[in-house]
């Protein structure tokens, strides 16, 4: 029994491995993330004012640490090093950001062309027969690659416009409000997980596109019609490369 073709098995691991990643990239709020510490004109001094005679000191106020945290989908704010955390769908400016838009309409697209390629790479390898469907592996490769570029790209268009997104609006929550300092936003997890899921989702439909030339096999008196491939008569059997696939 031959062993299924490296290609073929690159493909077959790091397609689904790219779309998981992908995926969470996409269902989590830590696309970009910016700290503000409250100080004492902004809203501390009503903390401070609500909590007189109540033995909190003002420096703990002073040392309250916001973090903001935006997704595609989610936004969230939370207390440093607390369990205070609150998220929220995306709403107002940066949700009608068109390259917030753009970006999610691509990751969309990704994960559904990524899984239907590796539908169709599972049908094509056909591990249950002898001999793969090599076209339609290579059809699900494609796919695979395409996926791989349209996150790339809503990627690409999002880190690129990070600190910008949502922000024409001078109305746009906290890093607007004067009662708080500006944020310095900067890529978050979420990102590197996208990039990350993206390659491999090309790796694996490159890898699968590599599988669609059929292999060379040599005639044999058992079977002079080698339905692996269609190659004519060898006379020069050192040039051959024998391979078949089975699982």
């Amino acid at each position: 029994m031959m062993q299924t073709p490296a290609s073929m098995v690159m493909g077959i691991v790091f397609a689904p491995l790219g779309l998981v990643l992908v995926f969470t990239a996409a269902i989590t709020p830590q696309w970009r993330e910016g700290q503000a510490r409250l100080g004492m004109t902004g809203p501390a001094s009503l903390l401070r004012s609500g909590t007189k005679g109540q033995g909190l000191g003002v420096r703990s106020v002073e040392a309250l640490l916001l973090v903001r945290s935006d997704g595609l989908w989610e936004s969230c704010l939370q207390v440093a090093h607390s369990e205070l955390k609150q998220c929220w769908p995306v709403a107002g400016p940066y949700q009608r950001d068109p390259r917030v838009r753009l970006a999610q309409g691509l990751v969309l697209t990704s994960l559904f062309l990524c899984g239907t390629g590796i539908v169709l790479a599972c049908i094509g390898v056909r591990c249950w027969t002898d001999l793969p469907l090599r076209g339609v592996a290579a059809a699900g490769g494609l796919l695979m690659v395409m996926a791989g570029l349209l996150s790339l790209t809503a990627l690409g268009v999002y880190t690129h416009n990070l600190s910008r997104l949502g922000m024409e609006d001078s109305s746009y929550g906290i890093n607007n409000n004067p009662r708080f300092p500006q944020l310095s936003l900067h890529a978050a997890g979420s990102l590197y997980f996208g990039w990350l899921g993206s390659c491999l989702q090309v790796l694996g439909g490159v890898a699968l596109l590599f599988s669609f030339k059929r292999p060379k096999c040599p005639t044999c008196p058992s079977c002079p019609n080698c339905p692996a491939c269609s190659c004519p008569q060898i006379n020069n059997k050192s040039d051959i490369d024998v391979y078949e696939v089975s699982c």
